[in-house]
């Protein structure tokens, strides 16, 4: 009976380090360990036939909807992406948000840090097949700049060669009527209110089909040994 019992101890510690390990592995890709695994496709279907353009999003800037179609909220705070659009009208609704640890002891059940966020925002433009834009805005080196910059947030998104495309401005809850237009063919109608990805388990699902064999032989290699 001491046998069976210490067996069963040891195979539920080894079932418990192999889900940390899964769910720190798990992590670390959604924190985007590699650029192949921050890249989100706005639409749904295929690959664009006449080729895609690249938003680049820093960590802080959350972006909420592309063309209507509302993006996944990972489970990482302050992760940089890249969303790939296709060519053509787009609207871009996004949100600028930091996070500061509070000064002094904080009580309990008191939050550690303080979050500063402004009201959804608004980019529209003009996207080409094969070229990078990016967010341009101030970046405030402390938290009450953080809040005074809220207050009157302003930038502009650029393309690879720093020309302004499209000026930020406040979001008036309209979407625009662009999540139809995808040139894929053989592409399915979806509700343009459905999020790009599902639950977690998918979007690790899409995760994993994204990385390399090398990355997922070491995955396999550093869960099971």
């Amino acid at each position: 009976m001491y046998h069976i019992l210490r067996g069963f101890r040891a195979l539920s510690h080894r079932v418990a380090v192999m889900r940390a390990a899964a769910f720190m592995v798990a992590m670390a890709l959604l924190a985007g360990c590699s650029s192949s695994m921050t890249r989100v496709q706005t639409w749904e279907g295929g690959a664009a036939v006449d080729g895609s353009a690249v938003l680049e999003a820093p960590g802080e800037i959350r972006v909420s909807r592309v063309n209507g179609r509302v993006m996944s909220n990972f489970l990482v705070d302050d992760l940089a992406l890249d969303y790939d659009l296709l060519p053509g009208d787009t609207q871009v609704v996004f949100s600028y948000k930091t996070i500061w640890a509070k000064a002094g002891v904080v009580r309990n059940g008191e939050s550690k840090v303080h979050v500063v966020e402004t009201e959804p925002h608004v980019a529209t433009f003009t996207a080409q097949a094969g070229e990078t834009y990016r967010f341009e805005f101030d970046k405030p080196d402390s938290r009450a700049d953080a809040e005074v910059m809220v207050e009157d947030f302003s930038g502009a998104v650029v393309n690879s060669t720093g020309d302004e495309v499209a000026r930020f401005e406040l979001w008036d809850g309209e979407v625009a009527q662009t999540a139809a237009r995808t040139p894929v063919p053989g592409e399915s109608s979806v509700d343009s209110e459905a999020p790009v990805s599902g639950d977690n388990l998918q979007r690790l699902k899409s995760l994993w089909e994204s990385a390399s064999e090398e990355e997922k032989r070491a995955f396999l290699r550093w869960a099971f040994e």
